[in-house]
């Protein structure tokens, strides 16, 4: 893939001079811009940190469920094969506190909960026939000798899996999911990216102790050790070039400041980006700035006793409000939430979606009768509190033509670099392939 060149009258200084940059400025403190930030600064780089929320971890940062007990905003675990996120727990002098469990995984069919997280399962699973179960284990088996995704770029996942799993199999378990998470656009999503998930994904599941706020507390205290700054509660408002860098406008805690950088890094999504940086060409913004994305939107209810038995619920039924629900303290003891039981009923939405003005308490209403489907003894008045979290452009639409229109790290605008979450395709979003995509970014920048 090649980058439009700008011409030469459109360049302010040497393209090459980005690379021998001294000061830095990263937008964005979740896990791909702590980790950028992290290896320029112990590189001995000058790094400004900008983050508008009053905390770090981006998407995977938690809130306090009462005083000194953190939970995540968003439904958040590790697989063992998550190589690079382990090294940077043990890095960080943290890995004693990751423990794995292998917490139950289930779909909800046809009224019913049924395991389905191995192939054991798969074979004692009742809804679908015997030949069904026995042609869907041996594509996915076979997915997982494929040695690259690159290697069925091209191919739409639902067609090719109702072809090689059978109707049954895809229109019943992967079919309501892929309708789930990317709606209208079910259909166009890009086989590489479910070969990922196959692929990377394993039965042990780890979770640290406390949360992930201490990985990402760690990373910023890794960049303020190396002479680095993190300013949270600071709004990245423009990215404008100057005659030696750029001069990046914010809005903090005291008003309007400008700081002038050699280079920005933004970890924002895409079409964020174009808005700060004005001088980014229309080629750019047509090409990656327009790829269509979902709203993560995740009410998290704490109950007085079980709603399940099962970790992960898969809800595959129709006419529920809700893609998955997550009852964490089927992973982690109750114990450590003051005896409280953690559900997340998660989903993802189209921007435009009537049910993201919803609040709280009237998702609550909506979301009731359907709980009571799950579990019919289950009464609002389980609930002692509920929380509701949403996030724009969490999830890329990840069509068959997706991976033309991942952006490079350069821009056209020299010493302007985009690190995001759309370039770890075909892997899933998640937290050990940001970690990689910062530290892989870091370590081209410092050649």
């Amino acid at each position: 893939m090649t980058t439009p060149t700008p011409s030469p009258a459109s360049i302010v200084g040497d393209p090459r001079d980005a690379f021998h940059a001294q000061s830095w400025a990263v937008i964005g403190a979740g896990a791909i811009g702590l980790s950028v930030a992290r290896r320029l600064a112990e590189a001995g780089r000058s790094v400004t940190v900008y983050e508008r929320d009053g905390f770090v971890g981006g998407q995977a940062a938690g809130f306090e469920v009462e005083p000194g007990v953190w939970l995540e905003r968003f439904y958040h675990h590790v697989f063992r094969s998550d190589r690079i996120v382990r090294r940077t727990y043990e890095e960080l002098g943290l890995a004693e506190g990751l423990s794995w469990t292998h917490p139950l995984t289930a779909t909800l069919l046809d009224g019913k909960i049924a395991q389905l997280d191995s192939p054991i399962s798969l074979l004692r699973f009742r809804g679908l026939p015997l030949s069904a179960r026995l042609r869907m284990g041996a594509t996915l088996a076979a997915l997982r000798l494929i040695p690259r995704g690159g290697l069925l770029e091209g191919r739409a996942a639902g067609p090719w899996l109702r072809r090689w799993m059978g109707r049954a199999s895809y229109d019943r378990i992967w079919r309501p999911l892929f309708e789930g998470k990317f709606g209208a656009a079910a259909e166009e999503i890009a086989l590489p990216w479910f070969w990922a998930r196959v692929h990377d994904r394993t039965s042990a599941l780890g979770y640290p102790r406390g949360g992930f706020r201490p990985l990402y507390e760690g990373l910023a205290e890794r960049v303020r050790g190396a002479g680095g700054t993190v300013r949270l509660n600071t709004a990245v408002e423009s990215v404008e070039r100057t005659d030696n860098g750029y001069s990046v406008r914010a809005r903090g805690a005291s008003g309007i400041e400008t700081q002038r950088h050699d280079a920005v890094i933004s970890t924002l999504p895409p079409r964020l980006t174009a808005d700060l940086a004005s001088e980014l060409p229309d080629s750019w913004r047509a090409r990656y700035a327009t790829v269509p994305a979902q709203t993560a939107h995740c009410l998290i209810l704490a109950l007085d006793r079980s709603l399940t038995d099962t970790y992960w619920l898969n809800v595959n039924d129709a006419g529920y409000p809700f893609l998955v629900v997550v009852e964490h303290t089927n992973m982690r003891a109750p114990s450590e939430y003051g005896g409280r039981r953690i559900v997340y009923l998660g989903s993802y939405r189209d921007p435009a979606d009537p049910m993201l003005s919803l609040s709280a308490d009237q998702l609550v209403d909506a979301f009731a009768p359907h709980l009571a489907r799950i579990n019919p003894t289950f009464d609002k008045s389980w609930i002692t509190d509920r929380w509701l979290f949403a996030v724009r452009d969490a999830q890329p639409i990840v069509g068959t033509d997706f991976r033309d229109r991942i952006p490079p790290f350069e821009t056209p605008l020299p010493g302007l670099y985009v690190a995001t979450i759309g370039q770890v395709y075909p892997h899933d979003r998640g937290q050990n392939y940001a970690v990689g995509l910062g530290e892989r970014l870091a370590a081209q920048l410092l050649k």
